[in-house]
């Protein structure tokens, strides 16, 4: 089992009348299962509504399943004794980087989690500068945030999960509010950890250039998992693609045209140097 199991998970959403009454039933998350291995980058894609984001809440037990069952690390979330130790393990980045930064001063705000766990005053400092070296946000420590890019802002919030020690970070949309050069350092960040620190990482994204190094990916339509594989055998789908309304890295695009015109290109380029160098050869 990965640290990450999903089997047949599944979420309603219920609207409620002025009695307290179900009204309404909306299933959001029907019949997912998937199996993230330690250590692995996963990006869930999807258009608005499919379900991605709602998936990703299950991951920290922020939402708890209707049907199915999610472990972390081998704990269910259902299971209420477990919540503590399963939000210790897998950390939260939301869109917005102003909904999750807390502290007047950028130093403290990533300190505010490990203080809550009763981390030892001396660690806590140990903690906040490893993770700001590695976010690479050290020279802003006595910054207030409010003075920082989006960028930045983002950058100091995945910092204060990672002082946390978490094995798991979840990123839903984290750089949806984010321009290019916010978008690039926000990703740089993520995937240096991924790297270095063997953190999994969990990216929830509508963004298709952003999963191209992913280790796995995941594509969602109206609750359900349709597609999953490697970057390359994703995006060798076009067409499939355009039919749940997502689009495809521009290069991908462009090689997906010139084999419909003849040219004898291998489907799922991901990268302009893939491109160029199979039209040399």
């Amino acid at each position: 089992m990965g640290i990450i199991k999903a089997l047949k998970l599944g979420f309603d959403y219920f609207k409620y009348d002025d009695d307290g009454n179900i009204q309404e039933t909306q299933r959001a998350v029907d019949e997912v299962s998937v199996d993230i291995q330690e250590g692995e980058f996963v990006a869930v894609l999807g258009h608005n509504g499919s379900g991605k984001s709602t998936f990703a809440k299950h991951i920290n037990a922020l939402l708890l399943p209707t049907e199915g069952t999610i472990w972390i690390d081998n704990m269910d979330t259902m299971k209420e004794p477990e919540l503590w130790k399963i939000r210790q393990k897998a950390g939260m980045v939301f869109q917005n980087p102003d909904n999750q930064i807390i502290g007047t001063v950028v130093e403290e705000d990533v300190g505010f989690g490990p203080e809550n766990m009763g981390i030892p005053t001396e660690d806590i400092w140990k903690r906040v500068d490893e993770s700001l070296q590695k976010t690479g946000m050290a020279a802003y420590r006595h910054h207030s945030p409010n003075k920082l890019s989006g960028g930045q802002k983002q950058r100091v919030a995945i910092a204060g999960v990672m002082a946390m020690r978490p094995r798991c970070i979840v990123l839903d949309e984290p750089t949806a509010m984010l321009d290019p050069n916010g978008r690039k350092e926000v990703l740089e960040a993520v995937h240096q950890l991924n790297r270095q620190e063997k953190v999994t990482v969990v990216l929830i994204t509508h963004y298709m250039e952003e999963v191209i190094d992913a280790d796995h990916v995941y594509v969602m339509d109206e609750g359900h998992v349709v597609m999953e594989g490697t970057p390359g055998e994703i995006f060798s789908q076009v067409d499939m693609l355009k039919k749940y309304r997502l689009d495809v890295p521009q290069v991908t695009l462009l090689a997906h045209e010139l084999k419909k015109s003849g040219v004898d290109i291998p489907d799922g380029i991901l990268t302009t140097e893939e491109l160029v160098n199979c039209l040399c050869q």
